[in-house]
């Protein structure tokens, strides 16, 4: 036999479930829509943060490539100007005999000083060749400057000699030309045989020589 409330009880276990149910299936309903939401936003997120580092690689890009450039044309200039500029090597040729000491040599190249030096005590005879100058200079015509003061050394009978001084000056005019490049050789030395004074016997010769630069060594 069934007992008189077993009915109301399941009666209200039903509506209960009929009331329960709607709330059960929008929390499940809302739940399901909220994930859906979330996912686009990390989406949109991932894509913007894409979308900066692409624009920051083609900035680095632009910058690589304005660098290339930059160092493309330095590299022409440099080419360019050693190639088609004019260049002068100026070298002091000491070629005096034991009888004479070197006092003191001045080197001017257009008028500007490019070695200048005075010792009595003989140190500039201890070099017998050195550079005076090497660099570019513009195309056209030069003058090389040479003073020089040279005193005999008066070895035997001769002694009285180490009272003269000798002053020895000269000018040299030559012409670099485009894409050259120009030595000149500056040679001291004494003219052999009689002459009639000490201050006659030291000179100066030159001696040029100029070749494209590309086939100098």
């Amino acid at each position: 036999m069934i007992p008189p409330r077993w009915p109301v009880f399941v009666a209200a276990i039903g509506l209960m479930a009929t009331l329960s149910a709607p709330n059960g299936a929008r929390a499940q309903e809302a739940a399901t829509k909220e994930e859906p939401v979330g996912g686009a936003d990390a989406a949109a997120e991932f894509d913007r943060e894409l979308l900066t580092i692409e624009q920051q690689v083609d900035v680095l890009k632009e910058r690589v490539f304005r660098s290339k450039a930059t160092l493309q044309l330095l590299k022409e200039i440099v080419i360019q100007g050693s190639s088609t500029g004019a260049r002068a090597t100026v070298w002091h040729v000491n070629k005096l005999s034991a009888g004479f000491r070197l006092e003191s040599v001045q080197y001017l190249l257009d008028g500007q000083s490019k070695f200048s030096k005075a010792d009595p005590a003989g140190s500039l005879d201890q070099s017998r060749e050195f550079k005076i100058h090497d660099g570019a200079v513009p195309p056209g015509n030069h003058n090389l400057s040479v003073d020089l003061k040279i005193r005999p050394t008066g070895g035997g009978i001769f002694t009285y000699a180490r009272d003269y001084e000798i002053n020895v000056r000269s000018n040299y005019a030559f012409a670099a030309e485009m894409g050259k490049t120009c030595t000149v050789r500056a040679v001291v030395s004494d003219r052999g045989g009689a002459v009639n004074s000490f201050e006659e016997r030291a000179k100066v010769d030159f001696e040029l020589k100029c070749e494209r630069i590309t086939d100098a060594k």
